[in-house]
């Protein structure tokens, strides 16, 4: 029993000293990192402002770091919620907002396989080119990422799904790795994710209902 309070202990100690430990530049990505989910849930379209500046400190925080391949990652984010922004003040015909869909069949499947496709090729590359510890894992990681952010942009259903699948993979390696702090910031995105898709999915069955 002491040594299981131990470990919690160790474990509740080092999330506190990776949150003190962090920039404040590091800090205020994650907060605006929730607040950016927050207003995606809530359908806002102030999501992908702050969405921008997130991004961009994240990338400023990895270029630092000297981790490229995500600060790489973080420019085709920015690119993904630009295009968003201007697709959700789009909206059809006489709609006021732009409204929840979903995916047919073919589409799920088409995203599955891309997103399988984009990890085992981003994966290759990485094994091949750099040194990185789990290639496959970032890939896996990063191509269902964009994935993700895309379907968000384009407001359909799944992108949820998506969100879930990634969080769930970052949660074990965060905490696999000992970063507890991550682990338990991508645990609070994985239930916030959950709360999106409900919200989402009663959104787009009041709509389907008209």
């Amino acid at each position: 029993m002491m040594e299981i309070l131990q470990k919690v202990l160790e474990v509740l100690l080092n999330i506190w000293g990776a949150i003190i430990g962090a920039s404040w530049m590091e800090q205020l990505a994650t907060i605006l990192g929730l607040i950016g989910v927050g207003l995606t849930i809530r359908q806002s379209i102030l999501n992908f402002p702050i969405g921008m500046v997130q991004v961009v400190l994240s990338g400023i925080v990895f270029y630092h770091a000297k981790l490229y391949a995500d600060m790489k990652l973080q420019g085709v984010y920015l690119i993904v919620l630009a295009y968003g922004w201007w697709h959700w003040s789009q909206p059809r015909d006489d709609q006021q907002v732009l409204r929840v869909t979903r995916l047919t069949w073919e589409g799920r499947i088409g995203c599955i396989v891309t997103g399988l496709c984009g990890a085992f090729l981003w994966g290759w590359y990485l094994k091949a080119n750099t040194d990185a510890a789990m290639p496959y894992r970032d890939a896996f990681i990063a191509s269902f990422s964009i994935l993700a952010q895309w379907l968000q942009a384009r407001k359909k259903l799944e992108n949820w799904i998506g969100w879930m699948v990634v969080n769930l993979a970052a949660i074990a390696v965060y905490w696999m790795a000992g970063l507890y702090w991550f682990a338990v910031l991508y645990l609070l995105f994985f239930v916030l994710a959950i709360g999106g898709h409900f919200e989402w999915l009663k959104s787009y069955c009041k709509y389907s209902r008209d």
